[in-house]
């Protein structure tokens, strides 16, 4: 079989993407890796306001995932770090909603004492 430079990019940023947690890159092929996430639309319009318009893609017949270019080792190290980053924050967030509504829910249970 015939491995061009897209062939190798391409493993190259799919297996970049697979050390980022909360997204799963799934086999592809040609110059596009299909990427499962919780919430595609969020983070194709964060990438997108973050890198170009249009960078990630949504496809319309399949939810829960974006459509990631592959490019040149530059871009594509640009759109891995991007992503990563965003979905560092994510879990952030996440986390911190969660830890105020556990501390929401034990003083909801609080009895007043007076």
């Amino acid at each position: 079989m015939y491995e061009t430079d897209l062939d190798r990019e391409r493993e190259r940023l799919y297996s970049r993407l697979a050390t980022v947690r909360g997204i799963q890159p799934m086999p592809s092929i040609r110059n596009w890796i299909l990427v499962e996430t919780e919430n595609p639309k969020e983070l194709a319009r964060r990438v997108n306001r973050r890198i170009a318009p249009g960078t990630v893609s949504v496809p319309r017949h399949l939810s829960g995932a974006v459509r990631v270019p592959v490019r040149d080792p530059k871009s594509n190290e640009i759109l891995f770090r991007t992503i990563r980053e965003l979905m560092r924050k994510a879990a952030i967030e996440e986390e911190a909603l969660r830890e105020d509504a556990e501390v929401g829910a034990d003083s909801d249970g609080a009895a007043d004492v007076g």
